[in-house]
């Protein structure tokens, strides 16, 4: 069933792993979208606050350890949904629109390929190494 919403030509599967996980993580961002516009707030916050989380990337300026830990902070889904639900629990708009910002980044951010980080260093992630290598896998 799964297997004929791949795209292929003849036998030939025409996107890897990879691209079925950008593929997966664009469905995530258009669902925020989505919960965004439930919110009936303007536009202009979603988009003034989407890079809001990347301020985790200043913890790098301390050391690599520190770096990943607020990185990851900043773009773990599993705290944007906590954030949200928390919002939803108190009835904050607050927190579910930061929920949901969180959410969004996070998911734009996998889809570019920038996973959350190991402590060894920024291009050490979750979904591989980023950056100039000599094993990037192509989608």
């Amino acid at each position: 069933m799964f297997v004929e919403l791949i795209p292929t030509l003849g036998n030939q599967i025409l996107i890897g792993m990879k691209g079925l996980l950008k593929l997966e993580e664009l469905g995530m961002l258009i669902l925020s979208f989505w919960a965004f516009h439930l919110t009936e707030q303007s536009w202009w916050w979603f988009f003034g606050l989407f890079l809001v989380p990347d301020i985790g990337m200043t913890g790098y300026l301390l050391n690599e350890k520190t770096g990943s830990w607020t990185y990851n902070i900043f773009h773990h889904k599993g705290i944007a949904l906590l954030v949200f639900f928390t919002g939803v629990f108190l009835s904050s708009m607050h927190l579910q629109i930061a929920g949901i910002i969180l959410f969004a980044h996070a998911s734009f951010d996998r889809m570019l390929g920038y996973g959350l980080k190991y402590e060894k260093g920024f291009k050490f992630t979750h979904l591989g190494e980023i950056g100039p290598s000599k094993n990037k896998q192509v989608l």
